[in-house]
């Protein structure tokens, strides 16, 4: 898995091929975002954690910040069952977002890198004569940890 300075080094790139810069503040964004990676945070924890780093930081700045990520793929936008939008870092390289596994007892989101629904694209593809150019997947259900809880 890269490093955090190894992620920043490449999203930083990819802003100025898209003619924007790594200003502080999108840097700050940025770093909390790499560092909570797996917590698929909402705008507004992102926020507060952002705000711990730089306190003049604005809410509205880091919500700019989240859309551009997201328009220029960096990030993914996601709703689980809380209807808050969460964000999640989309893997290098990767051709769809990944999948999830959302426990309904604890809340926990587990990630799954691999990707599941190629031979399901080709039929969909094939058969409404429909490009699919992504996809997502959450399964819902109890994980393992509450399972034996019971």
């Amino acid at each position: 898995m890269e490093n955090t300075l190894e992620s920043l080094t490449r999203i930083k790139k990819r802003l100025h091929e898209a003619s924007y810069k790594l200003t502080p503040q999108r840097e700050t964004t940025v770093l909390v975002l790499l560092e909570n990676e797996k917590d698929h945070l909402s705008a507004e924890e992102i926020y507060m954690l952002a705000k711990l780093k730089a306190p003049d930081i604005g809410l509205a700045t880091v919500y700019r910040t989240l859309e551009m990520l997201t328009e220029l793929k960096i990030l993914d936008k996601i709703s689980f069952t809380d209807g808050l939008a969460r964000y999640d870092m989309r893997k290098e390289g990767a051709k769809h977002f990944h999948h999830h596994l959302l426990c309904l007892e604890c809340g926990d989101i587990e990630e799954i890198e691999d990707d599941l629904l190629g031979e399901v694209e080709q039929v969909v593809e094939q058969r409404f004569q429909f490009k699919v150019t992504d996809h997502r997947l959450t399964f819902h259900g109890v994980c393992s940890k509450c399972q034996h809880a019971k």
